[in-house]
This record gives structure tokens, sequence and C-alpha cells, in this order.
């Protein structure tokens, strides 16, 4: 988990007071961050993974400290020296594909040793990894995808417990064995969704840089920001805010390409933040057509439909009926709880007056604030909340069904009203392929007065391709959080984005005239106030030059957004999609069980780089280094000299059942950083254990002036030996070198 680096960071940082250097330097933060009780990964960062302490020294100018018995268990994290950063993103649509290069240095180990390196690179909204690449004086490592099958048949390869998402949005990978003083250029590419609001989408990307990464003494450092954006609109486009100084540098119809480029003093201490408008007063949208690649399996022309809601912020919204479906098991207890009551209280104010809503909350059975719907008066919602405090109290299991059933028969099937569920849950349960199926078959006629199924899953116990398969079964919405400090903001945007529907029960004309037809998501969703609606499709048959698109506004007038079509052979709309498409197809492998469905995705990940349940990740490691004639005839008789680690799988796979069943919290489903979870540096003895943190000789000597008189003396005498010892060790290292 993330406090296992915050906590690593930490014992480095004092590790790291090892390190001499010909001016005097001071490895604290500022004050601002010396006041953070984490050191948190705001940017992309390698640390030096030191297990060792007695490597830790400057590779440049030894600096003969006294050699540091034991070992670091779990290993401590020296963040490294940054020498170099650029960043490129490409936005198209709703999402954004971000490339961050930097050059790290390994300046904390002496030239003598060697350590592994962890890279950390967080990622912004829904993001998804889709590469690493570091390069070293003497290798190069690099990150692909193979099938699963190919995993089983991968020779000479070695499995890895690395490579994983901490809090599914920090993604982290350790580099073997690279020598002390050593540059690591690193390469990493990932995908991430654009933020939506008011007519304008906005991209945040780390780019914070701790005050610990400027490298020591004067040397020209440069930060470069390239920035590209196809917007499909084809309106111009509208800058609205940027947190550093852009450069346009090109500028078309629904296009934009920026610059950012300056000399620095220290590196970046702000995120890279940018937003802009794209969007009407009116409700507005485009249908893109594209060909498959040559590599693309799948021989069908490709099409996406992307509908805006219109940036006005009077927009009216309809009338609902909510019925809030809140797991109150004995797992929820604590934070998780105590955020879905947070989220759901702002809900509940947020309601209007003609709408109407209920409460169940759930465990091993089910209780009700109300026998039916309710009118959101003031009162109700005093009542309501009343309610939440008293009976919100987690215990008990897990059972699903009833509470779910019990809501769609709450809903009244008024004519002005859209009825909503929402459903909050951190587990699996038994029966979840049965629900799908029973409510698929009552669902399927859709029309206005058709529930819509909200879903929101917390941590990696419950089964998210479950709740989206709802989520696509209901025309809803679904979205996650795998930790506890996300889970009450992204609850909150959900209610808010799901209970705003302004142009509900679309239907599209041409549709109904293609050969075939494939959609993802397979029923067309409402479109809401908060956020534009995307559908992807694969089709055989002819577009018309425009389609209409059919919908029911809120005042039940019924209502025609022509789109236009058009041919962008530049968007690459298969890979804006990617994600989503992936995730609606495993959550369609995962009800129906069909090998072909996840055949299909396994070919659409490695077309794509975007990693699936059916893939696996793996990290090449090349020799760069010519080998002499002897090495050379000994690799090509071991059939080459690229290893191969396979790295843990990226999937957030399918429920824990177990886990549900043990009501195991939710922080037990993080990853671990390394198997031990407490960070302790283990000495040689018991006394050198309580003074290890004290890294230097200088300090140690000041502890043990803290000390009686009799241990002081020993301790300095201690000392004395471990110079003693310090200076053999460096007259054997010089007759070595001069042998």
């Amino acid at each position: 988990m993330a406090e296992d680096i915050s906590k690593a960071v930490d014992l480095g940082l004092k590790l790291s007071k090892r390190i001499r250097t010909e001016k005097p330097i001071s490895t604290a933060p500022p004050e601002s961050e010396s006041m953070q009780s984490k050191h948190e990964t705001t940017c992309p960062m390698a640390y030096a993974v030191i297990t060792k302490p007695g490597i830790v020294d400057n590779p440049d100018i030894r600096s003969y400290q006294p050699y540091v018995h034991g070992k670091c268990e779990p290993p401590a994290l020296i963040p490294l020296e940054m020498k170099g950063v650029e960043m490129e993103v490409d936005c198209c649509l709703d999402t954004a594909f971000v490339t961050v290069k930097g050059t790290w240095r390994l300046h904390c180990v002496t030239a003598s040793k060697s350590s592994h390196c962890r890279v950390a690179v967080p990622m912004g909204e829904q993001g998804s990894v889709l590469g690493v690449e570091v390069e070293s004086p003497e290798k190069i490592f690099q990150t692909q995808l193979i099938g699963l099958e190919d995993n089983k048949q991968t020779q000479g390869s070695v499995k890895a417990r690395d490579g994983f998402l901490l809090k599914r949005k920090i993604y982290t990978i350790q580099v073997p064995k690279v020598a002390g003083g050593s540059l690591l250029s690193i390469k990493v590419r990932w995908s991430q969704r654009l933020l939506y609001q008011d007519g304008c989408f906005s991209l945040h990307l780390p780019f914070s840089f701790p005050s610990y990464v400027n490298p020591i003494g004067k040397i020209s450092k440069k930060e470069k920001i390239a920035l590209s954006l196809n917007s499909g609109t084809g309106t111009e486009v509208t800058c609205e805010c940027a947190s550093h100084h852009l450069k346009v540098i090109s500028r078309q119809a629904g296009k934009l390409g920026l610059l950012y480029e300056r000399e620095v003093s220290r590196w970046s201490s702000n995120d890279f933040n940018f937003s802009y408008n794209v969007s009407a007063r009116d409700i507005s949208g485009h249908l893109f057509l594209q060909s498959p690649s040559l590599q693309d399996v799948d021989r069908r022309e490709m099409f996406c439909l992307y509908l805006f809601p219109g940036n006005s912020k009077n927009k009216k919204v309809f009338m609902k009926e909510v019925v809030y479906v809140v797991d109150i098991s004995s797992s929820m207890s604590g934070g998780p709880l105590e955020n879905v009551k947070c989220a759901l209280l702002e809900a509940l104010q947020n309601l209007s007056s003609g709408d109407s809503f209920n409460i169940i909350a759930f465990n091993h059975s089910s209780s009700s604030f109300s026998k039916s719907l309710v009118p959101a008066t003031s009162e109700a919602i005093d009542g309501a909340i009343q309610w939440v405090d008293t009976n919100f109290v987690a215990e008990g299991g897990t059972n699903l069904s009833v509470p779910l059933h019990q809501a769609i028969r709450m809903m009244s099937g008024s004519a002005e009203a859209i009825p909503l569920i929402f459903l909050i849950t951190d587990g699996a349960c038994e029966d979840e392929k049965e629900i799908c199926q029973v409510l698929r078959s009552d669902l399927v006629k859709g029309g206005l007065n058709s529930p819509r199924i909200c879903t929101f899953g917390i941590g990696s116990y419950c089964n998210h391709y479950f709740l989206q398969m709802l989520a696509q079964i209901g025309r809803g919405c679904y979205d996650a959080a795998y930790d506890l400090q996300s889970i009450s903001r992204r609850m909150e945007r959900l209610l808010q984005n799901a209970s705003s529907v302004t142009f509900a029960d679309l239907h599209v004309d041409a549709f109904e005239h293609l050969d075939s037809l494939e959609l993802h998501p397979f029923q067309v969703p409402d479109l809401l106030a908060g956020s534009p609606l995307t559908v992807f499709g694969r089709f055989s048959g002819d577009f018309p030059d425009s389609v209409n698109i059919r919908g029911i506004l809120p005042d039940m007038r019924s209502y025609i957004v022509n789109v236009k079509v058009q041919q962008d052979k530049g968007m690459q709309i298969e890979k804006v999609f990617a994600r989503r498409i992936i995730d609606a197809l495993t959550a369609q492998a995962w009800l129906s069980g069909n090998k072909d469905t996840k055949s299909k995705i396994a070919n659409l990940s490695l077309h794509t780089g975007v990693p699936s349940e059916y893939t696996s990740m793996i990290l090449n490691e090349k020799d760069k280094r010519q080998p002499s004639k002897i090495d050379a005839e000994e690799k090509l008789a071991n059939a080459g000299d690229t290893r191969t680690i396979i790295l843990l799988p990226l999937g957030v796979g399918f429920g824990n059942l177990k886990a549900t069943t043990e009501n195991l919290p939710l922080s037990a489903s993080e990853p671990r950083l390394y198997e031990t979870s407490e960070m302790i540096l283990k000495a040689a003895s018991t006394c050198c254990g309580r003074v290890m943190d004290q890294c230097c000789c200088m300090c140690f000597i000041q502890s043990c002036s803290r000390l009686s008189d009799r241990c002081a003396v020993t301790f300095t005498q201690l000392c004395g030996a471990l110079a003693c010892f310090e200076c053999f060790n460096i007259c054997f290292d010089v007759c070595c070198e001069c042998g």
C-alpha cells in the first residue's frame, strides 16, 4: 500500500545522511513538506531500494564512514536525484495519453556496489499503464503485454511479486541491480480520463516534485511539457486555465498544439492543470467513422457517437425517484461507512422538491427508512438523516439480492420521473450471475420508466465486473474507489451526475438499418448534464451523412438531435475507447463464460496495449554490453540474451467471496509493497538497533553523549573499532584495484 512507500522513503531520507558531498547539504524537506506526516507520490519518482545500509555513500567522493551492520527489512527507499524531465500529452475526445521521460541518477550508492531501483508513477482519473522502459549504462528493461497462454509457455522466465498498482492509481515496478552512480533513463506511458464540468474538460497530471530530488550544485535543469489536443468538435477550442505558461504553436478547427519549456533552478512544485471549453449551449454531438488498422483482428468498421449536454448552468433535469441501497456489513466499519454516510447525506440535501426517495441498508438482512418512496420535503430529509445515523451500524454479512429487488418494487412508475437505484457495496455475493439474468429479463424492454441502476464499488473484494454489468443492464453509471480517501469524493460525483438526466430514452434511427451492429455499452444510456454521452461500436453496412437521435426532454417533449457523420483518420477512436471496451467485454465474458469473448478481449488488449484480465505484463531485461566471443557462444546456446520477468496481474479480478464472508476490511485488500508490514532497521545488537536511525558517525557519537558515562565510553570505543574495520576494508579495496 502507499503507506509502505511513505515509511520506506522516510527511512531512506534518514539513511541519505550518510551521503557526503563537496558542499554541505540538508536532506530535510522544506517546512511545508516536513509538516506532512506522509511522503506521498505526487509525481513520477525513482528510488534506490536499500537493504544494506553500508552501501549508501556518494559514488564520486568516498566518505570513509564506519561500516553499518545489519539490514533494512523491509528495504528503505532513497529518492534519486532527477537530472531532467519532459512530458508529452495527447488529448483526444475525453482521454489523455501521457508520456513522461526523465533521467535519474543513483547518487546514493557507492560506485563499487549496486542496488535495485523502484519506479513509481501516479496516474490520474481511471488511468491505465501502457508501458515502462528503463535504460541503464548496462541494460535495457521494457514491459510487454502477452497472452495468458504465452505466459505459461515463456521459457526461462522468472516470476516476481512486483509490477502492480497501489490504490489502483500508482503503478510501481522494480528495476534490478543498477550500479552506483549510474544514470537511469525512464520512459513511462499511460492513459487517463479527462474530467468534464459545465462544458469544460479538465486535465490534472502529477508534476509536483519534492525538494530532495533536486541535484546538488548548479547544473542546467530544463522542464518541458508538450500538449496536443483534438476535441473532435470541429470548432475553435478555448483554453480556460493552465497551471504552467503554455505557448500556442499550432491551431486548427477543434485542434490545438501547446508547449511549455524553460530553464529552472528547482524542479516544478506544482501539478500540471489544464482545462478547455468544447461545448455549445445546447445539446450537440458528432459521429465519427474509422476503418480498422491492418493489425486489427476485427475487420468491421468502427464508429464513435459523442453527445454533449450543453453548458447551460440552469439546464433543466428530470424529476427522479431515488432508492439508495447501501451495504452496512462488518467490512464497511470505520472509515468506509463514514465516507459513504457523508456522500449520502450530501445527496439527500441536493434532492429537489419534486423528487421522492427511500434508503435501504443491507447486510445479511435489510431494513428501509420507509415502506415506500417519500417526497423529498425538508422534514423527510431530516428524518432520513436521523435514520441513517441510527441504523448505519456496520455488522453482519452481505446479501444483495433481496434489497435490490425490494428497491425495484418500490418504483411507482410515474410518467414524469426517472427511477434511479444507487447500489453501494464493498463485497461479493454468490448469486451475482442470477441477479444479472433476472434483471436483464425484467429491464430488457427499457423505456422511460424502467429503473436506472447505478453502482459504486469499494475496494478490491467486490466484483467490479458484476457492478459494471448491472450498470449496463440498467442504463446507469458505474464508479469505484479503492482507497479510503477517495470514497466520499467519487461517490458524491457519481450521485450528482447520475441524478442529472437531461435527455432520456435515446434511440438512434440509423442503427436499425445496419447489416450488423455491436454496441458498447450494449444499451444507449441517458444523457447527463454532468458528462458527455459516449458510445463505441463496430458495424457492417453504411451510415447516412447524418443521423437522428430521438429522446425525451425533462418537460416530456420529444426531441431530435441531428448529428453529422464524418470520417476522421487521425483520431484513433479504438485507442481512445480501449479501456471502456475491454471492461464492458470482460463483464460480458464473466456473465456468459464465452471463450470467444475472452479471446477477443485478449486480442484487443495486445493490439491497444491496455492491460486486461486475460493478458499478463512481463519485464524484458536485455544486456547492452557487447559480449565476448565466448560469452556470445554461450548466450547463443542459451537461446538469446533476454531475461523475462513475469509481473503481477493488473486486473481487478472478479471479486473475493471468501474475503467478503470473513468481512475483511478495506485496508486488507490493498497490495503490500513488501511482505513485512513494519519498517524496522535490524542491527547487529539490540543497543545498535535503538540508535541505527542516527546514520552518520557524528550523530551516533552525539547519541552516545546523552547516555551514561560508562555506556558512552563503550559506544565510543565501538565507533573506533568500526572505523578501524572500515580502514581495513578500504585498504583491501585499494590493494585489489592496484593488483
